[in-house]
């Protein structure tokens, strides 16, 4: 799955055994494959108390949620840019997510950012034909990963 992108990793968590560069790169490229052949995307790992900030700043929420994204809007004018935005991933949620979901934390880490990196590349969950087209490729992105397809029924 090769692809030409350009990661920056900003961990500002004080979780451990956070997924490597290796494993975010791998499932970065992953969401991107067939959809990007060019990209450059950072990804800020963070605690509850910046992803509650980045959340009630930003999106307007409470609380921290487990992704955020943030699309790189070019200036008008600008045709050719690779880059597709940031992410910033509250890693003590995903953690406790998996655990409450029983699912493997690798598995919730691949689907939360696949999820990240859909959102960057304009698919969301608006509405329901949107949903069933980012949940679809979601579920597609995972398997071929290795993963259980995320939103299953147990």
């Amino acid at each position: 799955m090769p692809s030409a992108l350009e990661l920056d990793i900003q961990n500002a968590s004080t979780m451990p055994d956070l997924p490597g560069y290796g494993q975010l790169r791998y499932w970065a490229e992953a969401a991107l494959a067939g959809r990007r052949a060019c990209a450059q995307l950072s990804i800020r790992l963070v605690d509850e108390p910046e992803g509650a900030d980045f959340n009630r700043r930003f999106r307007g929420g409470s609380g921290a949620t487990n992704v955020l994204s943030f699309p790189y809007e070019p200036l008008p004018g600008v045709t050719d840019c690779d880059l597709i935005g940031d992410l910033v991933i509250c890693a003590p949620l995903v953690v406790r997510e998996a655990r409450e979901q029983e699912i493997p934390l690798a598995a919730h880490w691949a689907h939360i950012l696949v999820h990240g990196v859909l959102h960057l590349l304009g698919y969301d969950h608006s509405d329901t034909t949107a949903a069933i087209e980012m949940e679809g490729l979601e579920r597609h992105i995972l398997l071929e990963l290795g993963f259980p397809a995320p939103y299953e029924d147990k």
